[in-house]
């Protein structure tokens, strides 16, 4: 069998890192590979998809694009309104959504979430709805969103209508009202692109045994995440949400359990980090 991961760009993926040495320690005789996809490109692609294609891992600016051309959607990916996981069965092509998993884990596995914590996303779109999700997850119950816009396709307010939660959203320039949110969080959500995170890191005073989770790993640390630690909050490298998201997507595309920890010391392996 045959696996994706799909996207543009998508030369600094590691997705085949994780996938490979799942794959091998499952005893799988599978591939996986990079693949240049972009939006013009994707209806091509989708259908020249073969049955021995047992599965896709679905990256920017994909994520919301491949949904029109399904057959199938999870709710919960319907629900955020992305897609990071295509799986084609017998000419049928449902989608999944991991992302909302790999936030989970990569918290939970850091630090036991309080009931009711207070939490702030930065950041307002398809990975932001997923955090959203996650975090409904995890049991926060306060929620607030930092952002410049929180309308338009693949938003969180979408995600919130579907979801039946709201956040308070505080507009990216109101700097006052986001630094006392991100100061009082439990838990906070980057979600901002690399580098974009940066404009918060001198800003940024956390609360003291708080959850900081940046998405953006490459380059890491990033200055936000430099910023979190220095004020004393827990880190989670986005590398872990990578790793858990990845977990996920090879239980949906193989019907085996992930095999974490192979997983996990290959991740380390090519990143050179050892706290995932």
């Amino acid at each position: 069998m045959r696996a994706f991961v799909i996207g543009q760009p998508i030369e600094h993926s590691l997705s085949p890192v994780l996938h490979r040495v799942a794959y091998e320690a499952l005893g799988l005789p599978w591939t996986f590979e990079r693949r240049e996809v972009g939006s013009d490109d994707l209806p091509a692609f989708l259908d020249s998809i073969g049955e021995d294609v047992g599965g896709l891992a679905v990256t920017m600016p994909l994520k919301q694009a491949v949904m029109q051309h399904l057959d199938a959607i999870e709710p919960l990916a319907a629900a955020v309104g992305a897609v990071n996981t295509v799986v084609p069965a017998a000419r049928v092509l449902s989608g999944f959504n991991t992302d909302v998993y790999g936030i989970v884990q990569a918290i939970s596995r850091a630090k036991r979430v309080e009931k009711g914590a207070k939490a702030v996303i930065l950041g307002a779109r398809a990975t932001a709805s997923s955090a959203l999700a996650a975090l409904g997850q995890l049991g926060a119950s306060q929620v607030q969103t930092v952002a410049r816009s929180f309308s338009g396709p693949g938003s969180i307010s979408l995600a919130e209508t579907r979801l039946g939660v709201s956040t308070q959203h505080i507009p990216w320039r109101d700097s006052e009202s986001a630094q006392a949110a991100l100061s009082g969080a439990d838990i906070v959500v980057s979600t901002l692109p690399t580098g974009v995170g940066d404009y918060w890191a001198g800003q940024f005073r956390p609360k003291p045994g708080s959850i900081l989770l940046d998405v953006a790993y490459n380059p890491w640390p990033s200055k936000l995440a430099q910023a979190g630690e220095a004020g004393g909050a827990v880190v989670v490298s986005g590398y872990s949400m990578l790793l858990y998201q990845a977990c996920q997507q090879v239980e949906l595309m193989t019907g085996r359990g992930a095999p974490v920890e192979e997983m996990r010391d290959a991740l380390q392996e090519a990143t050179k980090l050892f706290n995932l």
